[in-house]
This record gives structure tokens, C-alpha cells and sequence, in this order.
């Protein structure tokens, strides 16, 4: 089944012959975690899910363990490294001491996921003392610096790509504030200082580094100790990160998921403003559906992926064609050739930038102007430097006069009208709740818009509730209407079975994991005196009280031939049907006994003896 048919969900990207942008798009994302592994990563201990004790160790372990399970899912080209540091043994190629790279046999260092390296990870505490080891790396005597080398290591594998056409993070996960607190002196101040510096060399090169802080019981992780210098906080951001790092233990999970799975830009646009005027902008997709994956085609012997290729073979020698192939058109008895790209360029009518036309009142704008899920733009300095400013003037102007821009936008196959409408920043306890910028709405062209077709033109002989069954059902919607209902608070339940499924096979999970189903009625809230009155007033407005009687009623009925259907089963069972009809000897039941094994099978029963035992031989398939 085709989820979008009309390609309402569709980005302009998707587009095959829209390749102005296909370059400088944000392809996809390296990602390197760095694992504290000191032993007091091991000795300190929290309450986990199960309320038992579990190491920081343990929890970051398995969280990177449940993100890798998602993260292949949702982007498997994404390339993933794992290195503990403040390890015994080490396993790198730069051969500092102190860090373990984790990996399995075919596989390098930074790679796509796969299902072995999964397997493996998730095994990887029952061998850790064995094969890799805890031990600090900082310690007094000595000049081994553990978080350097983890950060060296960490950038060297992320030297691969370019970082505009790739998104490239370091997750450090750790439950020490301060790593040189053991060391006293000069020593202590050369070795931050060097680590800083290595953490800035890193941020340079276009390489994020962010920490997943661990707070130890009754005392919250420091920032300000070390790790605001090394990952650049300062001032309100210091403020903003202080609460993150003290929450509970057990959200460590939710602060991961947080962190891998950011909203990414779909791609980046130029937005033409009258006057010579450019600037560049982001555009993100902030409501789009989730679908299975494509379905990949596999070699049978390599198990490897198909690489589809198609040859043009000419219909009179049968040899391939190599030359590129031509359209034509018959002007005048003449056949007009055309190359592939001629024909691109005559269908192109718009460059895929965004084109200001004016302004109009937001007034103007209505509902069921919305054509198709809208986009959300944001300015970039990447290219264009000074795009901040010039959308921030502009977009604080359209809040003020109460206006929305009218764009002309698409892609080569596709151009539309589009309204820009901004959007001002909401901020609520602390956080940021709706971010600045601006809405793309696709606005309708004049055919898209149809007037409403009415179902039954004569009302007369249709039934039309009252007043007071208005007013009940409109009650009835009020009590059990969602407060700050979104729809990203649910799961697809058949979306999640199927990965489920996926990850029990690729895994050899002995079990399926246990799935949710989010959209089912919530029975306990529906119990609630104040939604039961209400719905029991609505039931008795609309169908009477005599409801529950017949609804009683066609209960006794469904249960009585719930109660013959079983008998029958029980009765069916001393026969042996399938011997009875090989020798023939159906005939001599009677024609009671035929229906007994008719009505245990929820046959029908009707007709006379021979379309009886027809019937039944038909259904054993005979």
C-alpha cells in the first residue's frame, strides 16, 4: 500500500530532476561516543529501571547500546565509533595509551552499524575486565593524559568526509566533573591546558563535542569544574546546561536520545529578496510520517546489495546502445531531437530559490490555504554571511506590521506560491517551547481549491440531531479532549511491531520485544466519574433508555451460539473426519452429524444431505 499516494508528505528533494542542490546537502552524520571507563565508572551506583543498583558504567553502556538499535533504523548511513577511555589495554591507530576503540572483524573503525557490531556491543561488559580493562589514566607521577588521547583518537577517526556535506559529534559520557583533580601544580595546569586545546583543535576542524554528564548519589555533576572550558559554555548557556546535568539517573536514556537524534536540515535554499539581495536559509521538516524502510535487493551468495543498472538495446541488431539516448518531437514531417539535459532545461521553470513577491495581511491567510505540510526555515551564515541579520530585520518587521511574505518556490517540475509566516520564540520554564523563524505554507493554486460537496442535497428524509443531543455530544468532547495533544506523544504500533520483528531477526533475539500500543483507549481515564456521566447522558439523549436492554439482548444471542459452536467443536471431535472421508463413509452419518462438524467449522449449515457432505469434503480439500 502507498502511504502517500498523492505525494502530499513529498519534499522537493525527492524530486529526480531537481539537482541544483544535491551537492550541498547535509548527506549524513559521524558520530564518535567517548566511555569513561575508570573504575569509578563501575564502583559508583544508582537505582536503574528495576529499582536495583547499576553502575554508570552499566546504564551508559546500554544506553548507547538501545540508540544503536534505533539509529540503525532511522539512519542507517550514519557512521559510528565507540572508544572507552581510562582503559588498560589500548586498541588504536595513533597506539596512545589509555583508549580502546571497540569493533568487530570487517568493519572499520568509524562505520555504518551493523547488526554484528550491535551483537557484540551489547555483550561487551561480560569481557570488559577480561579483554579490556579499567584503570585510571590521570594519575599523580605521571604524564599520561587518558581524556587527551581519547579526544585525539576521537579526531582522527572523524578526519573522514568533509564537514559540509557531513554533521560530525563527539558524545563524551562520563560521571567525572573534575579528571585532573588528582593531580596538584604545574602539572595540573599544563595538562588542562593541552586538553582544552586539543578539545579547540577539534571544534575547528567543524567537529561539535558534547558531554552526557552521569551525577553521582546526593552530589550533581560540576560543569564548571572543567568541562564548560573544554565543550564552550558560558554564561546562560552554563545556566541553561547545570539543571540538565543534575537530572535523575534514570534519564540518561531520554538525554541520549535527545543528542543522536536532532532535527536535521532537509536542505539549504537561497532566498532572492528585490534590490540584488541574497540570503541563504535552512529549511527542517518538522512533521513528516514514519515508514518502513525501502526494501534492499541482495546478492543470494555475497549477501551484498544489488546495484540496479539498465542498458538501452536496439530493437533491429540487438546490440546495446551506447550513444546517450535522444527524445523528438514531429514538427512540420521533421523529427526534432532533443538530449536529456535540453529537455530538463525547457521544462525548468524555476530555479529552486525562493523568490520574495510582496507582502499581505496575515487576515489573508486562511485554514484551508494549507496545501501539504508546511516547512520551517531558519537563516545560515555558512555561505552567505550577514543572513542573520538580514532575516532577523525582516522577520521582526512581519511580527510588528502583522505580515506574510508571498514567495515563489519549487523545484523545476513543481513551482508554487508559498506564504513565509513568522513564527516568534516561546520559552516556558526555562526551556525553549517554539523556536524563532519562519513557516513555508504551500499555498493552493485556484483548481486545487473545490467547492464542498454535500452528501445528501435533500435532507429531508435524513435524520438531523437536536439541540440537546448537540449540546450532550459537545460535552461529551470537552471531558475527554487531550490537553497539549501532539501527535509526536504516540508511537505507530504496526511501525514498531515491524521493527521489532527486524530487531529480533537481525539480532537473534530469542524474544520480541514488547511493544506498547500507544493508540489504545486509556480505559482507566475513560472510567472517571466526570467522562462516565457525560458519556452515559449523551448514550440515553441519542439512543434512548431502552438501549441497555436490547444491547443485553444481542449479548445473549452472540453468547447462545458462542455455546452451540462449542458443543459442536466438542461433539466433532469423537469423529474422524478425515478417515470417514477417504473411505467414503460419510454418507452414513446423519444428516445432525454432518452439521456438527459444519457448525464447528462456522459453516453454513442449509442444503440437503449431499451438498452437506460436498461442503464438508470441499473444506478438508478433498
Amino acid at each position: 500500500m502507498d502511504m502517500d499516494p498523492d505525494d502530499v508528505f513529498r519534499d522537493d528533494e525527492d524530486d529526480p530532476e531537481n539537482d541544483l542542490l544535491q551537492d550541498r546537502q547535509s548527506s549524513k552524520e559521524l558520530v564518535v561516543f567517548l566511555v569513561d571507563a575508570s573504575p569509578k565508572m563501575f564502583n559508583i551506583t544508582c537505582p536503574g529501571e528495576d529499582q536495583e543498583n547499576t553502575s554508570h558504567f552499566h546504564v551508559a553502556v546500554s544506553c548507547i547500546a538501545q540508540s544503536l538499535k534505533v539509529q540503525i533504523i532511522n539512519r542507517p548511513y550514519d557512521e559510528i565509533a565507540i572508544c572507552f577511555f581510562n582503559t588498560r589495554e589500548k586498541k588504536n591507530l595513533q597506539d596512545l595509551n589509555g583508549v580502546y576503540v571497540f569493533n568487530v572483524a570487517e568493519r572499520e573503525y568509524l562505520d555504518s552499524l551493523t547488526a554484528r557490531f550491535i551483537k557484540e556491543f551489547d555483550r561487551v561488559e561480560e569481557s570488559f575486565s577480561k579483554v579490556i580493562g579499567s584503570q585510571y589514566g590521570i594519575v599523580p607521577g605521571s604524564r599520561d593524559n587518558s581524556l587527551y588521547n581519547a579526544i585525539w583518537v576521537a579526531q582522527a577517526l572523524l578526519r573522514k568526509g568533509s564537514a559540509k556535506t557531513a554533521d560530525k559529534r563527539i558524545l563524551l559520557l562520563t560521571n567525572e566533573d573534575d579528571p585532573f583533580g588528582s593531580i596538584k601544580g604545574v602539572t595540573k595546569l599544563d595538562m588542562t591546558r593541552t586538553t582544552l586545546q586539543r578539545a579547540k583543535d577539534a571544534q575547528d576542524l567543524g567537529i561539535a563535542i558534547e558531554l552526557l554528564p552521569l551525577s553521582r548519589p546526593n552530589e550533581e555533576f560540576n560543569v564548571s569544574l572543567f568541562y564548560a572550558d573544554l565543550i564552550g559554555l558560558d554564561g546562560d548557556e552554563l545556566a541553561q546546561f547545570m539543571p540538565l546535568a543534575g537530572e535523575r539517573f534514570e534519564d540518561m536514556n531520554k538525554q541520549l536520545r535527545k543528542r543522536m537524534f536532532k532535527k536535521r536540515r532537509v536542505r539549504r535554499i537561497s532566498f532572492m529578496i528585490p534590490g540584488g539581495l541574497s540570503i541563504e536559509l535552512n529549511t527542517y521538516a518538522l512533521i513528516r510520517p514514519s515508514v518502513p524502510g525501502k526494501v534492499t535487493w541482495l546478492d543470494s551468495v555475497t549477501n551484498l546489495p544489488l546495484k540496479a543498472e539498465r542498458s538501452l538495446i536496439c530493437a533491429d541488431t540487438g546490440a546495446i546502445v551506447k550513444e546517450a539516448n535522444k527524445r523528438f518531437q514531429t514538427y512540420k514531417n521533421k523529427d526534432i531531437t532533443f538530449t536529456t539535459d535540453e529537455l530538463s532545461e525547457i521544462k525548468r521553470v524555476s530555479t529552486g530559490n525562493l523568490r520574495l513577491l510582496g507582502f499581505k495581511p496575515l487576515s489573508c491567510l486562511k485554514d484551508y490555504h494549507n496545501l501539504k505540510p508546511s516547512l520551517f526555515v531558519c537563516p545560515s551564515d555558512e555561505e552567505v554571511m550577514g543572513s542573520t541579520c538580514i532575516f532577523i530585520a525582516l522577520y521582526r518587521s512581519m511580527i510588528r506590521l502583522k505580515r506574510f511574505a508571498v514567495a515563489f518556490y519549487g523545484s523545476s517540475s513543481r513551482p508554487q506560491l508559498v506564504a513565509l509566516v513568522a513564527q516568534e520564540e516561546i520559552i516556558d520554564g526555562g526551556g525553549q517551547i517554539e523556536p524563532p523563524g519562519m513557516h513555508i505554507i504551500y499555498l493552493p493554486y485556484s483548481d486545487d481549491i473545490r467547492p464542498i460537496e454535500e452528501l445528501h442535497a435533500d435532507t429531508s428524509g435524513v435524520p438531523l440531531a437536536t439541540d440537546d443531543q448537540i449540546q450532550k455530544a459537545a460535552a461529551l468532547v470537552k471531558r475527554v479532549d487531550l490537553k497539549d495533544f501532539s501527535v509526536c506523544q504516540f508511537s505507530n504500533p504496526a511501525l514498531q511491531s515491524h521493527y521489532a520483528l527486524v530487531q529480533a531477526m537481525a539480532l537473534d533475539e530469542d524474544e520480541m520485544p514488547e511493544i506498547t500500543d500507544e493508540t489504545l483507549p486509556d480505559e482507566e481515564g475513560m472510567a472517571r466519574p466526570g467522562i462516565a456521566k457525560a458519556l452515559e447522558e449523551f448514550k440515553i439523549c441519542v439512543y434512548g433508555e431502552n438501549y441497555e436492554e436490547e444491547d443485553e439482548k444481542a449479548n445473549n444471542v452472540g453468547k447462545k451460539r458462542k455455546q452451540i459452536t462449542e458443543e459442536a467443536v466438542n461433539k466433532a471431535a469423537y469423529y474422524d473426519w478425515g478417515k470417514l472421508a477417504d473411505d467414503g463413509k460419510l454418507k452414513d452419518l446423519t444428516v445432525q452429524e454432518l452439521k456438527t462438524y459444519l457448525t464447528a467449522n462456522k459453516l453454513t449449515v442449509a442444503g440437503k444431505k449431499e451438498v452437506l457432505i460436498n461442503r464438508i469434503l470441499t473444506h478438508m480439500g478433498k
